[in-house]
């Protein structure tokens, strides 16, 4: 535990990120000071916020290691990686290298600066294919693509590795995240590739179309569902997550999504209602490495960390995200 008096120190990688971004608003709104790193191949500068330590750093240097060690640092969370599945179907490599060396790297300079726990950031494209809905953490894992098998792979190290070192760790599998931060501090990348994000760009006009990868696939309405959780709500599941390695909780990795799935053509049909103008779809083939059904079971998550979602609602979602939108259109 941090001295009497003392604010807890979190690192976080990944700083200058969509989620890691969301994260240290969360952090700070919790009395933590964050000291963030990030190389800035993917992140944005601007997206990190006033009040975060930055220092524009690859997590594999082996500065990482001093700068944890002379900031005191508490807990370590990397968000640190590469997260396109398509993308990592065609460049395998890439997402080994960055999603699991990477990360390797990290864990070990986090350890020897002296970290209490580590938050790693997984994914839902760890499960098999077909995995009936509400998936829990104990369903098999067989990744469909290089980016799961990547994910995979680094918490099988972090697992091993804490197996035999002193922090424990909280393994997150995300499900879909979405939205903005309700106050508009944060939000999605203008590059960002996901599904709520082209909806909303859609609704301000900042493209014209939105395109709908598959409608062929086993459900109602023939669109990928998937369990859509919003980004504050993801967020504060690291704080619990780094309250509960403070207090000594053991090592466990939990699912964190909402228990609901939304189709594809579900989600775009809600935000119709928030659009300027009528969206316009166009139908495309199937994206490689997509799953057909995502949706969390979240209840370990609620029981381990006591974590309660505020915003566990598609019209929270939906308004903060096309917010987002509109605020970056005025600002251009």
């Amino acid at each position: 535990m941090p001295q009497l008096g003392k604010k807890p120190k979190v690192l976080l990688t990944g700083a200058a990120g969509y989620i890691a971004s969301h994260a240290a608003l969360a952090f700070m709104e919790a009395g933590w000071d964050v000291v963030g790193i990030d190389n800035l191949s993917v992140g944005q500068r601007r997206m990190v916020p006033e009040g975060v330590e930055f220092h524009e750093l690859d997590c594999r240097s082996p500065e990482v290691f001093d700068l944890a060690r002379s900031c005191g640092i508490d807990i370590a969370a990397h968000f640190a990686g590469l997260i396109r599945v398509d993308e990592s179907v065609f460049e395998p490599l890439k997402y080994y290298d960055n999603n699991v060396a990477a990360a390797a790297s990290f864990f070990g300079s986090a350890t020897k600066a002296g970290v209490k726990g580590i938050v790693f950031s997984s994914t839902a494209a760890v499960y098999a294919e077909g995995a009936e809905a509400p998936v829990s953490e104990t369903y098999p894992k067989s990744p469909a693509s290089p980016y799961g098998r990547s994910k995979l792979a680094a918490e099988w190290v972090l697992h091993d590795h804490c197996s035999v070192t002193e922090p424990r760790h909280v393994t997150l599998r995300y499900f879909n995240v979405a939205g903005a931060d309700p106050k508009l501090r944060s939000g999605p990348r203008r590059d960002a590739q996901h599904l709520v994000k082209a909806v909303s760009e859609a609704a301000v006009g900042l493209r014209d179309h939105i395109q709908i990868f598959g409608t062929d696939y086993d459900t109602p309405d023939g669109t990928c569902i998937r369990d859509f959780v919003h980004i504050s709500d993801l967020a504060s599941a690291h704080v619990s997550a780094a309250h509960y390695l403070l207090n000594g909780g053991d090592s466990v990795t939990l699912n964190c999504g909402y228990g609901r799935g939304l189709s594809v053509r579900e989600v775009i049909n809600h935000a119709a209602r928030f659009a300027d103008a009528p969206l316009k779809t166009v139908l495309v083939p199937r994206r490689a490495g997509d799953l057909v059904t995502v949706v969390a079971d979240a209840r370990k998550l609620r029981e381990t960390l006591g974590w309660t979602p505020k915003f566990d609602d598609l019209d929270a979602i939906m308004k903060t995200a096309i917010a987002w939108e509109r605020k970056q259109l005025a600002e251009a």
